[in-house]
């Protein structure tokens, strides 16, 4: 199993550990290999640090924004209960669905007073599923169990990816559960608010201290799980289960499921963003704060798209300083976003 700084009982990592085995490399090297052709699973980033000002950003995330995603947290994990049983297999997928999984475990064990399992893999776009880790839980729970899940949905890649890849094991449930669907593309959510979940904000101090995952041939056998580093030099740094603890104190374990309503397919709102900006390549189009946040932590990005009516909100405010500190510019969208806060846009290579 891969480590990490989580608890032996929160998760099983189903994960090749790499440490040390591949050359992390800066966003501006990544990026041209990666519109060269390059697949960004065969690279791994180099880990953003966080600056005196974006970390207090991210204090102001965790302090004001932890109770809506505890909330909502609690929604997804009430509605996984109520559909798997106690015997639920969380599957959360690596490494943005990790915090996640772990808070959704420990809500279901503590309002149902069970056991259950929550396992994480890794899930590629373009490369699927890491089909090991999937037979490996096959093989010793029952395929009706099992539940994926992940943090937010951005336009619904991975969605389709999962959906895709599961078509090889008919007999296990291809739905996924999220936090946040601003894209409106299942009710196996928390909410359809494109909530800030403070995890979001941070990337290996605030998910166990492991790399997002890795896949190529020269590294990862055929029997191999997919990979990931894990940071060592960043342990005294590591918010992974302080944002776990901040947040499930939040939980409320008498709630009621809401009814969350409907809204605009997020695929709309995309394809009208690439008409506007020109953009040919809708990979470039990253909605949501989560994928936003992620554009300016990991790529290269070109702009930043804030919806007029959170122009000014605190829940922004880390991919405004984000977006400050690497000169990238802020601008309130000429297009409608719908639920979508934010939305960042990746800069074509010929132009970094």
């Amino acid at each position: 199993m891969m480590r990490s700084s989580y608890r032996p009982e929160d998760v099983d990592i189903l994960l090749k550990d790499i440490t040390g085995l591949v050359e992390p490399l800066p966003a501006e090297v990544r990026e041209v290999k990666i519109q060269s052709g390059t697949h960004y699973c065969e690279m791994l980033p180099l880990e953003y640090q966080p600056s005196e000002k974006y970390m207090k950003a991210y204090r102001f995330a965790l302090e004001n924004y932890s109770q809506a995603t505890a909330e909502a947290t609690a929604v997804m994990a009430e509605k996984i209960y109520r559909k798997k049983g106690e015997n639920t297999v969380i599957v959360s997928l690596a490494r943005a669905g990790l915090p996640i999984g772990i808070l959704a475990k420990r809500y279901i064990e503590k309002r149902h007073k069970c056991r259950i399992h929550h396992y994480s893999v890794s899930i590629i776009r373009d490369r699927g599923i890491d089909r090991n880790a999937i037979k490996y839980i096959l093989s010793r729970h029952r395929p009706e169990d099992i539940q994926f899940l992940d943090g937010w949905v951005g336009k619904g890649a991975i969605f389709r990816e999962l959906e895709k890849e599961l078509a090889g094991f008919p007999e296990i449930d291809k739905s996924l559960a999220v936090v946040s669907d601003p894209a409106y593309l299942t009710d196996l959510c928390g909410t359809h608010d494109d909530i800030l979940i403070p995890s979001s904000c941070l990337n290996a101090i605030v998910t166990g201290l492991i790399s997002r995952t890795f896949l190529r041939s020269d590294i990862i056998g055929e029997n191999d799980f997919h990979g990931a580093a894990y940071y060592k030099e960043l342990e005294d740094h590591d918010l992974s289960e302080e944002f776990l603890s901040y947040t499930e104190k939040y939980f409320d374990y008498g709630m009621e499921l809401p009814d969350l309503g409907s809204g605009t397919s997020g695929m709309e709102i995309v394809r009208s963003i690439a008409a506007h900006y020109n953009v040919d390549n809708i990979n470039f189009i990253k909605p949501g704060i989560g994928e936003t946040t992620r554009v300016l932590l990991r790529r290269i990005p070109w702009k930043v798209l804030i919806n007029e009516k959170y122009a000014g909100s605190k829940e922004l405010e880390h991919i405004v300083e984000l977006a400050k500190e690497k000169n990238v510019p802020c601008e309130i969208s000429a297009v409608e976003l719908g639920g979508y806060k934010a939305c960042g846009l990746i800069k074509k290579t010929a132009d970094v």
